[in-house]
């Protein structure tokens, strides 16, 4: 299989996933360093592995709805 064909293959998928403090930080802290000495961020969200490429795009977004706010820090990339 080529790894083109392998990256297609992926299912879909859409997780929220919640941590305390302490892990929160330290997985901010590894992406942190990651994008600082330009190198892969490795992260496993609900038993996947995910393989962050150094090519990925950051943003920030703020949302607000009523007395509800929210900031998402995201990281994008495409499999081609």
């Amino acid at each position: 299989m080529k790894g083109s064909e392998k990256m297609t293959n992926k299912k879909e998928r859409d997780i929220e996933k919640h941590y305390s403090n302490t892990e929160f930080v330290a997985k901010l802290r590894r992406l942190a360093d990651a994008v600082e000495s330009g190198t892969r961020f490795d992260i496993q969200i609900a038993g996947e592995r995910i393989y962050v490429p150094v090519r990925a795009e950051y943003s920030i977004e703020h949302e607000r709805e009523g007395n509800e706010e929210e900031i998402e820090f995201q990281i994008k990339w495409r499999n081609d």
